[in-house]
């Protein structure tokens, strides 16, 4: 096992060749989650100057017969184009990383999105996925798992009545308050 030197090359000499491997490599091995970063952000970049050229849009005045200074339409049509190339080389940009970002995770399997996505289901059905892969629950758990729900749902209910109590209570007093003044 050799030990790296510790004073850099001369700065005529190139570095050797195992650092270039290393350098070359990592170049190459973008991580993907910073490729989504540097994506996200080119599409802020895009939305910026998107608006500036709407901006610069309506700012501008029609030729219809209304005198206008030629210098300063040229300099806004210039700053236009210039916006438009700006934008054009940021959504080269964008199409660069996303082509790297498939090409990142061609190897991975697909996950349906149903699965990412979290929902509600019946009580039902997600106690039998939560057991799935557990030892089917006794009857006596089951029945368990039922009378607290049942009393789950019984003290939502008694909460939402009060919720609605409250709110006609809060309701009259403001009317009461608005006819006395």
């Amino acid at each position: 096992m050799t030990t790296p030197p510790l004073v850099p090359p001369f700065v005529g000499q190139p570095p050797p060749p195992q650092q270039q491997q290393q350098q070359t490599q990592a170049a190459r091995d973008v991580n993907t989650s910073s490729l989504c970063r540097i994506g996200q952000e080119t599409v802020q970049d895009i939305v910026l100057r998107t608006m500036e050229i709407f901006q610069l849009l309506r700012n501008m005045q029609l030729p219809n017969g209304v005198t206008y200074h030629p210098n300063t339409h040229q300099d806004r049509l210039g700053k236009l184009q210039e916006h438009l190339r700006m934008l054009s080389v940021l959504f080269r940009k964008l199409r660069l990383v996303y082509d790297k970002c498939n090409e990142n995770c061609a190897g991975l399997d697909p996950i349906p999105p149903e699965q990412l996505i979290p929902f509600v289901e019946d009580d039902g059905s997600k106690h039998e996925d939560r057991s799935g892969g557990q030892s089917h629950l006794t009857s006596e758990e089951r029945r368990e798992i039922l009378e607290v729900n049942k009393k789950l749902k019984q003290k939502n209910q008694q909460l939402k009545q009060i919720m609605d109590q409250l709110r006609n209570l809060i309701w009259e007093i403001n009317s009461m308050l608005a006819v006395r003044s």
